[in-house]
């Protein structure tokens, strides 16, 4: 695998002043820079760094957002056949905002090609555990057949469509799929689907059974955790979610006479710290903090109109500024602001009425003393989840670069056709999986899958500094057929930026969680399985 060249390591980390944005207490990054290709002149990259500084805020703001930062590099290197072709920086990220805002717009250009996603070939279920907080699974082929929403004009081949086949039994206490997906999830000239709810509620009696196993459990004297988070792994229905995280997150005492009491004095708390530190968000040593959170926070799930409204962002605010004067040793770092979401659109939808859509809900309709909840219980369970990833948002923030390269490796023994494939067009796997780490997939999948994922997150031991590792794994496997016909770096960057998940479901998470618990089961106990490979 690929990794920072030695010779670049200063550069890598290095902060450029003039990028509006960036300034020195905030180092983190959702996207690392794009590193320079050995074969790069640097007398040549700097002479077009010099007519690029006049470049206004706005056509860099509109070029970099949520596409990839390419700090300090003007001209990227890929190879079609033995003849080698620079790319402007400026035409690699036009090219690439064009990708995001089909993307979110939901629209596909007519001529668009569709990818085939082949099986990714297991083991057999017969030498595989369930897995975990299961009664049975048979872990399938995993295999779909999604339309790729990146730009047409890159030229690739496209085989037949074909069919997403499901058994019952592949979905751990969900729903059974039956037959064949819908013709719109597979046929490009289909009608475009609205986007799915963030929380969708089901009625299905199999669900209502599955609900009464968690109110048992919850309402009990001692809540047995262990057995909550078998019972939640595969999912947990949106009425007992709230309740639920907070016991797995660790936020709610397991003891029901003891939770009233926490909650009300943790919810003071915060409170108390609002009281005592956001006003000093005004003050110079202090002001670049908020000023970078003041930037993310319009960035944040930009398809959900709620997040649009100004009573959220202000909550959002005052939830990062307390956790970054309280947590001086990281301060805050770009993606935290993503990581509140989740939390945050589960104990909404608790405080709302049940028959309201949360995608467009008005906030100041909730009365004051239900905001102050929902604004507590996610900061400390932001909190909670943070103390267990500190290492990934300190200093260099050496927890991802540690994952980036282990995912690297993992992918060397479970794909090596496609490992191999990014090697050879020169695509570091830091270059799109730090995101990944960084904000734990939430930009790379609709909001309401990020919640079921966090489900099983929450549900797995370590799930968000261990599992998670899988879980990438598992997500880039399924990419594969598609990144393997790619066969230049600009292809393959746009595809990894800008990965077909937009119509994604429930039934897609399950069965990535599924395949990523096979990965940990195979992989986890081999000892070198994370190590360099001998030469």
């Amino acid at each position: 695998m690929q990794s920072v060249d030695p010779q670049n390591a200063k550069n890598f980390w290095k902060k450029n002043n003039k990028v509006p944005g960036n300034i020195r207490p905030v180092y983190g990054a959702m996207h690392p820079p794009i590193l320079r290709s050995p074969k790069s002149s640097p007398r040549k990259e700097a002479g077009q760094r010099k007519s690029e500084e006049s470049d206004s805020f706005q056509y860099y703001q509109e070029s970099v957002s949520d596409a990839w930062d390419c700090g300090d590099d003007e001209f990227f290197h890929t190879s079609q056949g033995t003849q080698a072709v620079k790319l402007s920086s400026r035409i690699v990220q036009s090219t690439a905002l064009d990708v995001i805002n089909s993307h979110r717009s939901g629209q596909l250009p007519a001529t668009a090609n569709t990818a085939y996603l082949p099986e990714l070939h297991t083991n057999s279920p017969s030498s595989l555990p369930s897995p975990p907080f299961s009664s049975s699974i048979s872990t399938p082929p995993f295999s779909s057949s999604l339309p790729t929403s990146h730009s047409a004009s890159l030229e690739r081949v496209s085989p037949p469509v074909g069919s997403l086949h499901a058994s019952p039994s592949v979905l751990p206490c969900s729903p059974p799929m039956e037959g064949t997906l819908p013709l719109s999830r597979l046929d490009p000239s289909a009608a475009t689907h609205t986007r799915t709810p963030v929380i969708s509620a089901s009625d299905s009696e199999r669900n209502s059974v599955r609900e009464e196993k968690f109110v048992e459990l919850i309402s009990s004297p001692n809540t047995n955790l262990q057995e909550l988070r078998k019972l939640s792994w595969s999912g947990i229905p949106p009425s007992v979610r709230a309740t639920t995280w907070r016991l797995l997150n660790g936020y709610l005492p397991a003891n029901s006479e003891r939770r009233e009491e926490t909650l009300k004095r943790k919810r003071e708390e915060y409170w108390s710290f609002v009281k005592q530190y956001y006003h000093t968000r005004l003050e110079d040593i202090h002001q670049d903090t908020f000023r970078q959170i003041h930037i993310d926070i319009p960035r944040m799930s930009p398809l959900v109109p709620l997040f649009q409204q100004t009573i959220v962002q202000e909550m959002f605010e005052r939830i990062l500024y307390i956790w970054a004067i309280r947590h001086p040793a990281s301060g805050y770092v770009q993606g935290i602001n993503d990581l509140v979401t989740p939390f945050f659109v589960v104990f909404l939808h608790e405080a709302i009425p049940k028959d309201e859509n949360l995608d467009t809900y008005e906030v100041n309709q909730v009365p004051q003393t239900e905001r102050d909840i929902v604004e507590a219980d996610s900061y400390w369970c932001m909190s909670k989840l943070l103390d267990g990833i500190q290492n990934n948002y300190t200093f260099a923030q050496p927890g991802i670069q540690n994952r980036v390269l282990q995912l690297g490796e993992l992918m060397a023994r479970i794909d090596a056709s496609l490992h191999q494939h990014l090697v050879s067009n020169e695509i570091d796997y830091l270059q799109f999986s730090f995101r990944w780490f960084n904000n734990l997939l939430m930009r790379e999948m609709p909001l309401g899958c990020t919640v079921r994922l966090w489900d099983t997150l929450h549900a797995e031991p370590d799930g968000f500094s261990h599992f998670v590792l899988y879980v990438c794994a598992a997500f880039l496997k399924y990419f594969s057929h598609s990144l393997l016909e790619q066969r230049d770096f600009q292809g393959l960057m746009l595809l990894l930026q800008n990965l077909p998940t937009s119509d994604w479901s429930n039934q897609e998470i399950s069965l990535l969680v599924a395949e990523a618990f096979r990965l940990k089961y195979t992989f986890a106990d081999a000892p070198n399985h994370l190590q360099p490979t001998a030469k």
